[in-house]
């Protein structure tokens, strides 16, 4: 713990202090000029790579020849030929026109080659079935034969023969699909069929041949299943994804934020908040328990096993969380209830400045146009590669041609560069935003007559920030971003820890990803701070940053038990809305997609995370109000004492002095 005299003398009044100062100066312009250089290296490199690359090449699939179908580049035009068939799990195929739907789901008889359809006796689809691209052209493709693909016209001698090989050769058989990002993915349905004619007796399941090549062979994708069915799932739902994932949690955090800025309200919304989002969890999992049930019992089976498998578990998995949620909130209530205050002072403020509520939209917008130009950038940059082809020897003396992208140093490390833009750039926007709340709230704070303060506060704090302190935000958020990279970089040190199966290089790292994510974690708490600093008395980040800590430092007591209590109705509030929005989407999903979606654990799953950081957005108004408030009083305090000249309501000082002094004593959590 810091000594007194290490903490600095206590603040003093301007003599002409009138609340924020108005008297300011550009900030740490070096770091404004560094931010400026970086976006436009990053965007001589988006250039560069928009005239050297080819977006086409990430979306559009890549036969075993290097063609690119449903485009002209590669050996051969593809253009009439968008959809890729799988061959081979080394993610070998041939350009197709349609991905096939087949009624009877497989044609054992019927395989696809790569030099086209090859069929024995008793196959019934023709090659308007699956039209696939003339390979003729190429004069090293491996041709079926009877003795290479179909030895004795029998089926399962198929399945092991050379040129099919368990899924590991040069032909496939004709099969059931559904289109997936111009891929041709194998329905369950037809996979089992399958199963059935080549692999009567299971002694070569398929699923298992897939699951051993994984672990034999890199370029097979683990968990074949799994993922195929997850993105399929994702690809189904992907409009109800981006309506109920984005549009319901920014229609209920905003409805939600309105009323919590209603001081009469306030208790009610929140006390509301925690049994509903109880509720809605235990109702879902009653829900899924009925269904299960209902599903178990179906005469004739309407759904699969391991659909009824998922929704048990899920109906398990939600009435556990929804028991911890109990147990969380039974040990939260009286921080709940202390943390109402913190927010009742901070919706004073908020009532008084309703543009504030819509500045998270903008931030949003914001970040995703830069999104969009950021995305179109990497994605150009990820075209730049090279193909390369690789010889699988699969059977003695039979070589398969696998084509792959291999990235030069160079990209790789302008990856690495872009990946930097992200970060720095996340964190700028969401620092101009905290510097902008608290250059607003205290205005409000430092007015004598607060009912003179409204939305025009938020406009010129807007003005102001982004003229004076793009440099302060843009200091701060370079330090996040050089911590979030090293974390980066620690997390791809450990994927190769496992590659190499080292426990020791495995455990080391793992312990420095917890020291790393401890100092993110402590640097944004004092860059939060030094904003508010920053804002009030217009001074760079390093001079903010200390004066913020030997601020608080030296009111520790109140402010840390304030802060820490004051989290309690943020959590509520993100909470109440994910839960929400999740237990919409999932009766949406159920309606509208029951009979197409293999599960809804994927988009549900995706839907919440989205609707949790949306919410954090809203919530974290409340929070940046808080900081700003308990920053402003305690500066307030110390540069005018108990006097009649502070600019704290005797509400407010009332409540700070004895919930601050009453949370140390208490621990804030009995």
């Amino acid at each position: 713990m810091a000594n007194d005299d290490d903490l600095g003398d206590k603040l003093s009044a301007p003599p002409d202090f009138n609340g924020p100062t108005s008297k300011r100066r550009m900030t740490d312009i070096l770091c404004t000029i560094l931010l400026w250089c970086m976006w436009i290296a990053m965007t001589g490199l988006g250039i560069y790579a928009m005239q050297e690359g080819d977006y086409r090449l990430i979306l559009y699939p890549l036969d075993y020849d290097g063609n690119l179908c449903g485009t002209s580049k590669g050996q051969v035009d593809m253009t009439d030929y968008p959809y890729l068939y799988y061959v081979n799990d080394f993610s070998g195929g041939v350009c197709v026109k349609e991905c096939p739907q087949l009624g009877d789901l497989t044609d054992p008889k019927t395989l696809v080659t790569y030099s086209g359809l090859y069929q024995v006796d008793g196959s019934y689809i023709t090659s308007d079935d699956i039209a696939i691209a003339d390979y003729s052209y190429n004069n090293d493709t491996l041709e079926c034969t009877d003795t290479l693909c179909y030895p004795n016209g029998d089926p399962e001698e198929s399945f092991t023969s050379y040129g099919v090989n368990m899924g590991k050769g040069f032909a496939y058989y004709a099969m059931d699909t559904y289109e997936l990002m111009w891929r041709c993915v194998f329905t369950d349905e037809a996979r089992d069929s399958l199963d059935a004619v080549v692999n009567p007796n299971n002694e070569n399941n398929l699923t298992s041949v897939i699951g051993a090549m994984a672990d034999q062979n890199e370029h097979v994708k683990e968990g074949y299943n799994l993922w195929s069915n997850l993105y399929g799932d994702l690809w189904v739902a992907r409009y109800f994804i981006l309506g109920l994932g984005f549009g319901a949690p920014l229609v209920i955090g905003f409805v939600y934020s309105i009323f919590l800025r209603i001081p009469l309200v306030l208790p009610f919304m929140v006390w509301f908040s925690v049994f509903a989002t109880i509720g809605i969890v235990f109702g879902g999992a009653y829900y899924a328990g009925e269904l299960a049930a209902e599903w178990e019992t179906a005469d004739p089976p309407m759904y699969t096993e391991d659909n009824i498998k998922i929704a048990q578990y899920g109906s398990y998995a939600m009435y556990a969380f929804g028991g911890l949620l109990v147990i969380v909130f039974l040990f939260m209530r009286k921080r709940i209830q202390l943390a109402m205050g913190c927010v009742k002072e901070a919706s004073k403020a908020i009532l008084r400045l309703p543009l504030i509520i819509l500045f998270p939209v903008i931030q949003a917008l914001g970040f995703a146009a830069f999104m969009i130009v950021w995305t179109v950038y990497c994605a150009y940059l990820a075209s730049m590669g090279e193909f390369k082809t690789e010889q699988i020897d699969t059977v003695p003396g039979l070589f398969i041609s696998v084509r792959y992208f291999e990235f030069s140093d160079f990209i790789k490390q302008c990856g690495w560069f872009m990946l930097f833009c992200f970060f720095w750039s996340g964190q700028f926007i969401i620092a101009m935003g905290e510097i902008i709340f608290a250059m607003s709230i205290s205005k409000w704070y430092f007015a004598r007559d607060k009912k003179e303060i409204g939305s025009s506060a938020v406009l010129s704090s807007i003005v102001t920030s982004i003229w004076y302190h793009t440099g302060t935000a843009a200091f701060g958020s370079l330090i996040i971003a050089i911590i979030q990279m090293i974390r980066t970089f620690i997390a791809y040190l450990q994927k190769k820890a496992d590659e190499m199966d080292s426990s020791l290089a495995k455990a080391i790292l793992c312990c420095l990803q917890c020291v790393v994510l401890c100092f993110e974690k402590i640097f944004k708490f004092l860059n939060k701070n030094a904003y508010i600093q920053t804002a009030i008395f217009g001074s760079s980040f390093c001079k903010s940053a200390k004066e913020a800590y030997c601020l608080i430092m030296r009111n520790a007591a109140r402010i840390i038990a304030i802060t820490y209590v004051s989290g309690g109705v943020v959590f509520v509030g993100k909470m109440f809305i994910t839960t929400l929005t999740t237990g919409a989407a999932y009766f949406v999903l159920d309606h509208e997609l029951r009979d197409e979606l293999y599960s809804n654990i994927g988009p549900l799953f995706f839907i919440a995370l989205s609707a949790w950081f949306i919410s954090g957005m809203f919530m974290g108004v409340f929070d940046m109000g808080i900081a700003t408030i308990l920053q402003c009083f305690v500066a307030d305090e110390e540069m005018y004492g108990d006097s009649q000249s502070m600019y704290a309501e005797g509400s407010l000082k009332n409540w700070v002095e004895d919930h601050g002094k009453s949370s140390e004593k208490r621990g804030c959590m009995d």
